[in-house]
């Protein structure tokens, strides 16, 4: 049906209001206000005309419909926007007028007709305007449908005024109450509309900062996946869909995390489901800088990913965010380096050992050589020595990898060997050496390597003594590890330099003012050895304070 009144088929029920009495206009709400007494009346009438059909003879109940309708028309027809917001209240006005001609009109034949007052005081108190002028007329408008007319035709007694006060109070008890209710759903009103823009301003900024989050998503050259707890992706950004293609095997659109295509270190071996980085992330483990390779063939790349938990408010797991990024033409950069490196250190290997055996084969002609020339020799010999040791720590930081023979050997003989070998060192830098160790200690260990860690360790903290200080060497066993430390009171590190330090080819930067000596290999060498015997190298380091390396191998 079209207008305001539509019927419900399935309920079978009629609907006054297909939309919020707010959503109408001006004049549809003054109308449908004025639509509960029209329609009262209009059953008056019938009533009138079923049970006492002389009453519509009266001239005052034919007044009382005629305004009626009258008044209905007037709602309808008034354009009400163009006029002053609150001239729509003569409305309630005159329906008291009207209704005052009713109850004259028909109250012989039925009574109660000036309960009718109610739908005004209702509209006057609900409407929330001049609620104490509502108020007022509440009471005064049912009490003049009453007393005017008893003033009218005179002869008025107090009782007479006494016995129809009774409608009047009534009224007005029905005006608080509406009034108390409207003033309450008008202050509700008011906060829902208060709450409903700060709604709407939150809403607004939260649209906008998930378009920024995700303009910075698609922008940045990494790729950026969230899972929730249960490993469900929630977040994908455009990189990281390229490089979920990239592992796809072919033939599959839609594979399972065992599926994809990683790859461990060597570009052929598969990394197990457990230890790939979406299904570490989803057992709840941080990581950073775990390097796989995705795809296969030519279009194989090198990834570094990094995983961070997300917690709740209650501070349980609620899933992880991954970041991969792309570090192929890093890689190949380094591997391009580290072939160049061996290939320049053998083809310096060759001419040095020569060179040294030539050297020897001079050296043992004892008579035909004067003291000078077998100076000049020596020192040949010394830095030709010096040259192919540092060709050989090249070519063993080349393979990453160094290969230990252990065997049972008393480390605290290895200790004492290194410190002796270095007390002209220690005496030149006026560097006090200490070594504190038992007088037995044994463990299965390549002696040759441990001896090298050894004295790199105590060669590097004699080097970064430069005003003198103390250097102890200490040994001890804590159960099944073997404990050896090397202090100084040097110049220490920074922290930024602490996390280089085990790099190749790295020198901090107060080692680069100054003039002394090293490439930066020893330490690299020096845990690629370490972690040969399965054990780890670690150090704490101040500023101006010293340094401490420890080594921890199993005995």
């Amino acid at each position: 049906m079209s207008g305001n009144v539509t019927w419900d088929i399935k309920s079978g029920r009629i609907l006054f209001f297909r939309r919020p009495f707010h959503e109408y206009s001006l004049r549809g709400r003054v109308t449908l206000s004025q639509m509960p007494l029209s329609i009262t009346a209009a059953l008056t009438a019938v009533l009138m005309l079923l049970f006492f059909p002389v009453t519509l003879g009266n001239p005052l109940f034919l007044a009382f419909l005629a305004t009626q309708v009258l008044i209905l028309a007037l709602c309808y027809f008034t354009p009400w926007e163009r006029l002053p917001f609150t001239s729509f209240l003569i409305i309630p006005i005159l329906d008291f007028i009207s209704i005052a001609l009713g109850r004259e009109g028909g109250q012989e034949s039925l009574t109660g007709i000036s309960l009718l007052a109610v739908f005004p005081v209702i509209w006057l108190c609900a409407s929330g305007l001049y609620p104490r002028t509502s108020l007022l007329v509440s009471f005064l408008g049912p009490l003049g449908i009453i007393w005017v007319p008893l003033f009218l035709r005179g002869d008025v007694t107090g009782q007479d005024l006494a016995r129809t006060l009774l409608l009047p109070v009534m009224m007005l008890g029905i005006g608080v109450s509406v009034s108390v209710l409207t003033l309450s759903m008008v202050r509700q009103q008011r906060d829902l509309e208060e709450k409903d823009a700060q709604l709407r301003v939150t809403l607004k900024e939260s649209k906008r900062q998930e378009e920024l989050l995700n303009s910075v998503l698609e922008t940045v050259h990494m790729g950026v996946l969230a899972v929730d707890a249960d490993g469900h992706d929630i977040l994908m950004n455009r990189k990281q869909r390229e490089n979920h293609r990239l592992a796809t095997p072919a033939g599959n659109s839609d594979p399972n995390e065992s599926q994809l295509l990683v790859f461990q270190a060597d570009r052929t071996t598969t990394v197990p489901v457990e230890q790939r980085p979406v299904r570490r992330a989803v057992m709840g483990e941080s990581f950073t800088d775990n390097l796989v390779w995705l795809g296969s063939g030519s279009d194989q790349r090198a990834i570094t990913t990094s995983a961070r938990a997300m917690r709740d408010p209650d501070g349980a797991f609620a899933g992880s965010v991954i970041v991969f990024s792309d570090v192929t033409d890093l890689v190949n950069a380094l591997a391009a380096k580290d072939d160049f490196v061996a290939n320049v250190s053998h083809e310096f290997r060759t001419p040095l050992t020569s060179i040294l055996g030539y050297v020897e084969l001079l050296l043992d002609d004892h008579d035909g050589m004067g003291a000078p020339h077998r100076d000049a020799l020596m020192i040949i010999r010394r830095n030709s020595e010096r040259l192919l040791g540092l060709v050989s720590d090249l070519l063993a930081s080349r393979s990453g990898q160094l290969i230990v023979s252990p065997q049972a050997v008393n480390v605290a003989e290895l200790v004492r060997a290194s410190i002796s070998a270095a007390l002209p060192r220690a005496a030149a830098a006026k560097v006090r050496l200490h070594a504190d160790a038992p007088e037995r200690l044994e463990a299965h260990v390549d002696s040759g390597r441990m001896s090298q860690v050894l004295d790199n360790l105590v060669s590097n903290a004699i080097k970064y003594s430069p005003n003198g200080g103390d250097v102890v060497v200490s040994l001890d066993s804590e159960g099944p590890e073997l404990v050896c430390e090397v202090s100084d009171t040097g110049m220490g590190m920074s922290d930024k330099d602490q996390a280089e330090v085990f790099t190749k080819f790295f020198r901090t930067s107060n080692v680069r003012n100054t003039s002394i000596p090293g490439v930066g290999l020893g330490l690299p060498i020096s845990k690629a050895i370490v972690e040969a015997h399965g054990g780890t190298i670690q150090l704490r380091s101040a500023l101006g304070e010293g340094t401490t390396f420890t080594v921890r191998v199993p005995v």
